[in-house]
């Protein structure tokens, strides 16, 4: 298969226009890192954007950073950590549970509007999108957004192209705003909860005045190794205050310890890139949305019918399921979870034959999915743009 690495942004055009001129459809990929995610598809070509890559703008003072999309994610990690900011929600990083290689890049951040368990206070990865340039399946060269706060038109597209698996068009340079960086980090940890107790003690943090960052749920088969993380980030006499008053407000869960430090942080970055799932090969790795009291009741009615293990983010509101790799890794039975509980599941990780036999994402309505290839077929009217890689004819 031929794979294009086009030099910059008019070269992309270039590759775009020949391709959709002939029909042949392209495979749009960054640095390859998440080659396993999606449903299985096939093209005549790949163009990749590991060369477009570089920060084109930041301006501390205006909050603002724009690259280049095959820039790595370090890198903007890195000029923004070196100036005391961030980005705010917190990008996962699939690396590790897709056993990839190479370095995730800014661009696939957007397209596939990765967020991490800062996403409940700062929004997601699309609500920090302010600008992006991308080329549309005819070849066409289009900006949308802006690189300041002040007065940005097209936002409507820049939201739509977030999240859109690189079907809708080939980004090439990507605008968020971003956030000073939080001076101190502390994580209010109890001990010994089960599921909907865990869950019932990280709504009532939420729905305090206290600003928690992270609420996650850590089960476990003998209830006592079991973890709920509260997380809380700010000035370091703020923390204090806050501490004090969630360890009051929780006092019926005994909360326990403060985690602080690097042992803290290690946490919080498995608990955004679900690494506590990744310990064997034979397994299924779904995330299921929902109502975070439903957290539960789904990853119950899982667990009547299969080996399932599980995790909680987002308050409850996002269930991580790891599920063996017979028959259908169990999507039938989480299908019929999230119909029941409501939510929506995707398959994150399985093998091939799996990924090419199920939904990987949940099936949308016939009213919904015309929707989706409407708008399909107007970024890309031959369809050569990632076919197929979220829905048949998507």
């Amino acid at each position: 298969m031929t794979t294009h690495t086009p030099r910059d942004e008019q070269d992309a055009a270039a590759i775009v226009t020949e391709a959709f001129g002939k029909g042949t459809t392209l495979r749009v990929s960054g640095q390859n890192t998440k080659a396993a995610l999606g449903r299985v598809i096939t093209t005549h070509a790949t163009l990749s954007t590991s060369n477009l890559t570089g920060i084109t703008l930041y301006e501390p003072a205006e909050l603002v950073i724009s690259a280049r999309s095959g820039t790595p994610v370090s890198q903007v990690i890195q000029t923004l950590a070196d100036s005391g900011q961030e980005l705010p929600f917190e990008p996962m990083d699939y690396t590790s549970l897709l056993s990839g290689q190479g370095e995730p890049t800014i661009g696939a951040v957007a397209a596939l509007n990765l967020s991490g368990p800062r996403r409940i206070m700062a929004g997601a990865a699309r609500d920090s999108l302010i600008g992006v340039r991308f080329v549309n399946g005819r070849g066409e060269i289009v900006k949308s957004g802006g690189r300041v706060m002040k007065n940005v038109t097209g936002l409507d597209l820049v939201k739509l192209m977030a999240g859109s698996w690189g079907t809708l068009g080939v980004l090439t340079e990507v605008t968020f705003k971003v956030l000073p960086k939080h001076e101190r980090m502390a994580t209010l940890l109890l001990r010994g909860l089960d599921d909907r107790q865990a869950i019932d003690a990280l709504s009532a943090a939420l729905g305090s005045p206290f600003d928690v960052t992270g609420a996650a749920h850590l089960p476990a088969p003998d209830l006592q190794g079991a973890r709920t993380l509260i997380r809380l980030e700010g000035f370091s006499v703020s923390v204090d205050y806050r501490l004090t008053e969630l360890r009051r407000l929780l006092k019926h869960f005994d909360a326990g310890d403060i985690l602080e430090g690097r042992a803290a942080e290690a946490l919080w970055a498995s608990v955004r890139d679900a690494t506590f799932l990744h310990d064997r090969e034979d397994r299924a790795i779904w995330r299921v949305s929902t109502a975070p009291t439903r957290g539960p009741d789904i990853a119950a009615h899982i667990a009547k019918a299969h080996d399932a293990r599980w995790f909680y983010d987002w308050g409850g509101g996002l269930v991580w399921l790891s599920t063996p790799t017979k028959g259908d890794a169990g999507a039938a039975i989480i299908r019929e979870a999230t119909k029941e509980f409501g939510g929506h599941a995707t398959l994150v990780k399985a093998p091939e034959a799996i990924r090419a036999s199920v939904d990987v994402l949940e099936p949308q309505t016939e009213s919904v999915m015309a929707l989706s290839r409407g708008i399909k077929s107007s970024f890309d009217p031959a369809g050569i743009l990632n076919p197929g890689r979220m829905y048949a004819g998507v």
